[in-house]
């Protein structure tokens, strides 16, 4: 058996970086759009069972319509949770991926390209951070995983400690995550994203990105100033 995992927050602490530009009704319903696209994607390798974690029942009864198995988390945190799949998963996966939610540029074709390397340890690196958005291991706790800024760096130490390395698979569709309102900017900007944009339009997102922007070059100093 084959895991694609999918952790999800409860959606009344999701996206807090996003409270400048959204309110929390707002930043719950973007996270429900971007984990449908990622669902969709999911849905779409045969050859993989889709899992969705998260402490939410609203998140887990939108995993359950799309197909996904709905697993709760009695942990709380991201790793919790992700240390809650490899207990259920011990001896019955042969590989194991973790698959951020938050992913508005997904495609199922990207995500099949990141899924196909039949090497030990795959991932694919946060361009905002260095986080991890993609972490594929065979078997699934051949490492110990980690996730948050600079996680994709401690992943190649630990691969490196094993005698391993670790195979990039990035792409710009899995490496673009939205956490900031400076990436609702470039998803805006791009005109890219699925589900997720759709929201942002849908909300009156863009005419808040402008007037934040306008505020902040009033705030600019003047180059005499």
């Amino acid at each position: 058996m084959q895991v694609v995992a999918v952790p999800v927050r409860r959606l009344d602490a999701s996206k807090s970086r996003l409270a400048p530009l959204l309110t929390p009704r707002e930043r719950a319903a973007l996270t429900l759009a971007m984990l449908r696209d990622v669902l969709s994607a999911c849905e779409r390798q045969p050859e993989w069972h889709t899992w969705v974690i998260s402490a939410d029942p609203v998140v887990l009864e939108v995993a359950v319509r799309a197909g996904a198995r709905g697993v709760p988390d009695t942990a709380g945190t991201l790793l919790g949770a992700v240390h809650e799949v490899e207990r259920r998963t011990a001896g019955r996966a042969s590989r194991l991926a973790i698959l951020l939610a938050d992913l508005p540029w997904i495609t199922a074709d990207a995500l099949r390209r990141a899924l196909e390397p039949a090497d030990t340890v795959v991932g694919v690196r946060a361009a905002s951070d260095g986080g991890t958005n993609l972490l594929v291991r065979r078997p699934p706790t051949v490492i110990p995983a980690r996730f948050g800024a600079s996680s994709f760096e401690r992943h190649e130490h630990a691969a490196a400690r094993a005698g391993l390395v670790v195979r990039r698979a990035d792409s710009e569709e899995l490496a673009f995550d939205l956490d900031r309102p400076e990436d609702v900017g470039r998803m805006f900007a791009s005109r890219r994203g699925g589900r997720a944009l759709d929201q942002c339009l849908e909300m009156g997102v863009g005419d808040r990105l402008r007037t934040m922007a306008v505020g902040g070059a009033e705030r600019t100093p003047s180059a005499g100033g």
